[in-house]
C-alpha cells in the first residue's frame, strides 16, 4: 500500500528531527560510529514509526541497535519536546538496521567474481 502525502510528510519531519538528535548525541547512541537515518515509514495512523538506521563502520551493529531500543524512552521524549506542536500523538519508534548497503556490496562481488566467457563478433555472425 503506498503511503499517503500525510505520512511521507510526517516521516520527513522525524527524519529531520530525528536526526539532529542523533547528530547532538552521537556518541551516547551510536558508540562512536556514525549513524544515518535512511528511511522513515510511519502507519496511516501516524503512531508508530518504523526507522531504518545505519551505521558506519558496520560492525557490532546490533549492539548499537540495542543499545538505541533501551535508549528509545528518552529518544522519544526529546523528540516529543520537539515535534510537540506539530503534532497530536508523538509516535511509538522501532528501530531497525538497513542493510541494504552490505546486501548490494555481497551481489556486487558475486557478481564480480561470475567466470563469463566473452562473446566474440565473429561467433554471433
Amino acid at each position: 500500500m503506498e503511503e499517503s502525502t500525510r505520512q511521507k510528510k510526517f516521516a520527513r519531519l522525524m527524519q529531520k528531527e530525528l536526526s539532529g538528535i542523533f547528530q547532538k548525541e552521537a556518541r551516547e547512541y551510536a558508540g562512536g560510529s556514525l549513524l544515518t537515518i535512511t528511511i522513515v515509514r510511519v502507519t496511516p495512523d501516524l503512531g508508530l514509526a518504523k526507522v531504518y538506521l545505519s551505521f558506519f563502520p558496520e560492525d557490532k551493529s546490533g549492539e548499537k541497535l540495542a543499545k538505541l531500543q533501551n535508549e528509545k524512552a528518552n529518544i522519544k521524549k526529546i523528540l516529543g519536546g520537539k515535534i510537540r506542536n506539530e503534532v497530536r500523538v508523538i509516535p511509538d519508534i522501532i528501530f531497525f538496521v538497513d542493510d541494504t548497503y552490505e546486501e548490494v556490496s555481497q551481489m556486487s562481488t558475486l557478481i564480480q567474481s561470475l567466470n563469463i566467457p566473452k562473446e566474440d563478433k565473429e561467433e554471433r555472425l
